[in-house]
């Protein structure tokens, strides 16, 4: 088993960019698929950096294995061991941690812009970006801040867009591990549960817009952060 494990919940929610910085690095890694049950009898003393990736279910559904993977994600912070979610996996790193995840009144879709909190000030995780950036989302729930997390990022559409707990942990509401490929497939396969009438919502064709230039930026912030991620894991 690889000493990186990446768990995801769905076939439209893949690392994307997160493998593509681990092929570069000629890291090893091991992808599960914790809703088909691939997490039984995985060695969670082994993992020294876990990724939870995105889904489109909600935390809070009746699904026994999310209740697996919530025990599983309590088991790697008592190892204090270096863990980042993404969108789901930061809702799911929430509960872990005792946060209640809730339903928004409303989706926050594309390409939004996001702010420093003044807790942010000095964050590592946060150090190769500006005061203000871009991150692409796709969410109709938002997580609670737990207790003792130094929240990072916030934005209009939905206050807690990212926190950290302890120097290890990072949730983030948003999904920066997209490719251009994500974006295509997610527009192409979902596009018609997008409704015009919530401002908060991007229209498919502004999405597709300046791709590859947006691609390109998203990809140098999502590289900081799993920078970070991998020097606490193997420094």
């Amino acid at each position: 088993m690889s000493d990186i494990l990446i768990l995801t919940h769905t076939d439209h929610c893949t690392p994307g960019h997160l493998a593509q910085v681990l092929r570069a690095q000629q890291l090893d890694y091991r992808v599960l698929r914790v809703d088909r049950g691939e997490l039984a009898g995985v060695d969670l003393d082994r993992p020294k950096a876990v990724a939870i990736m995105g889904g489109a279910m909600s935390v809070n559904d009746p699904l026994p294995w999310l209740t697996t993977e919530v025990e599983a994600i309590q088991h790697f912070l008592q190892r204090d061991i270096p863990m980042i979610g993404h969108c789901l996996g930061g809702q799911l790193l929430a509960k872990a941690l005792g946060a209640e995840v809730r339903t928004m009144a409303f989706q926050e879709v594309g390409w939004q812009r996001l702010q420093h909190t003044a807790q942010a000030a000095n964050s590592p995780w946060l150090s190769h970006v500006s005061g203000e950036f871009e991150l692409f989302q796709w969410h109709g729930d938002t997580f609670d801040l737990p207790p003792g997390a130094q929240h990072l990022l916030s934005n209009g559409w939905c206050q807690n867009q990212a926190f950290t707990w302890g120097d290890k942990v990072l949730a983030l509401q948003s999904h920066p591990e997209m490719t251009a490929e994500l974006v295509d497939l997610w527009l192409t396969e979902a596009g018609y549960l997008l409704d015009a009438s919530q401002p908060s919502q991007q229209s498919i064709s502004f999405m597709r817009e300046n791709l590859p230039q947006r691609i390109a930026q998203l990809n140098q912030v999502a590289e900081g952060f799993y920078r970070h991620w991998l020097q606490l894991a193997f420094a």
